[in-house]
């Protein structure tokens, strides 16, 4: 058939490269070590404590601020030790912060912690620091980390200030629903397409009543509905990306969430990069033609395709630049 042979299967495009990588600690019930009792090492412990570490903070001299910090009981206890730290100290701790005036100081902290494998950060002395905390917004437990490798903090703070504003607080009502149903999803007996639409449809309802309170007859409906369309799930479907869409800025919410579900992608070669970033990285992507007019001239090799990955129960999403012809392949919904 004509163009088959200029079929390709992309692999998941490499990261770019990253100033610092995102990782979110586990703290609930570990212990952390602070070295000062300034203003800044209080905010620290005050973060610290929210996750559930338990604080040992280790100064000379202690500032309002973290005395409120330790008398606040409202997360891990903050432990104040009114001497300079030593070594000893950082033995079994999960993070270390300090807070040094002087660069002698802070070095020696942290090649104190390094040497006991304790993670280690020193306030406002990146070249010290194995992490950093960034700007964070808290829907816990639904938490964003903010990151501009110590650059542009104030930018950072700014984003934060877009993301509180654009994400409802009801978000952490239903993140938490999450957390309790999954266990319940895991042993319901679905097949993990069933399992995969129900989260789909928990996704979906929870974007759309981010304010109403989750209930368990939301779970209820949600799962029913799940296994109820199981047959058609599980037959495969096709979702076609018109290539007004190929812009990543015009791409419509229905466009972007084809993607994510997308089991693989059948796209022209003219479809930029940054389209493709919206997909699942497990999806397939298949590239037709070098061009627009290289391979997706023949729709019938789209179709054909599509067609054979739906008959594998696949959920095929093709972005082209011509979705005529493509009608044949069932089932078959719009996108763009």
């Amino acid at each position: 058939m004509k163009g088959e042979g200029k079929r390709r299967e992309t692999r998941p495009e490499r990261f770019e490269a990253l100033a610092r990588l995102p990782l979110f600690f586990a703290l609930q019930g570990k212990r952390a070590v602070i070295a000062g009792g300034t203003p800044a090492a209080a905010w620290k412990a005050e973060l610290l404590s929210a996750a559930g570490a338990a604080i040992d903070v280790y100064a000379g001299d202690i500032a309002d601020e973290m005395l409120h910090a330790a008398n606040d009981r409202a997360g891990g206890v903050v432990t104040l030790h009114r001497r300079e730290w030593t070594a000893a100290d950082l033995d079994g701790a999960a993070l270390a912060v300090g807070d040094f005036r002087d660069g002698a100081g802070a070095a020696a902290f942290s090649r104190a912690a390094r040497v006991a494998g304790v993670p280690v950060n020193i306030i406002d002395k990146p070249e010290y620091c194995d992490f950093s905390f960034g700007a964070i917004v808290n829907r816990s437990p639904l938490v964003i980390g903010i990151s501009t490798d110590g650059a542009a903090p104030v930018f950072a703070r700014a984003i934060r200030g877009k993301l509180e504003a654009i994400l409802p607080h009801g978000f952490a009502r239903w993140t938490a629903a999450a957390a309790r149903w999954r266990g319940a999803v895991m042993a319901s007996g679905l097949s993990f397409a069933r399992r995969r639409k129900f989260w789909q449809a928990f996704t979906a309802h929870a974007v759309a009543n981010p304010d109403q309170e989750p209930r368990p007859d939301d779970f209820d409906r949600l799962l029913a509905g799940a296994a109820g369309i199981a047959a058609a799930t599980e037959r495969g479907s096709m979702t076609v990306v018109g290539a007004d869409c190929c812009d990543p800025g015009a791409l419509t919410l229905r466009a972007i969430r084809a993607l994510q579900a997308a089991d693989a992608i059948v796209f022209d070669g003219q479809v930029p990069r940054e389209v493709l970033d919206f997909a699942r990285r497990e999806a397939r992507k298949i590239r037709l033609g070098a061009t627009k007019h290289d391979g997706f001239r023949s729709q019938s090799v789209i179709a054909a395709l599509s067609a054979d990955l739906i008959k594998q129960g696949k959920h095929v999403v093709v972005v082209t630049s011509n979705r005529r012809g493509l009608r044949a392949a069932r089932p078959l919904s719009s996108a763009a």
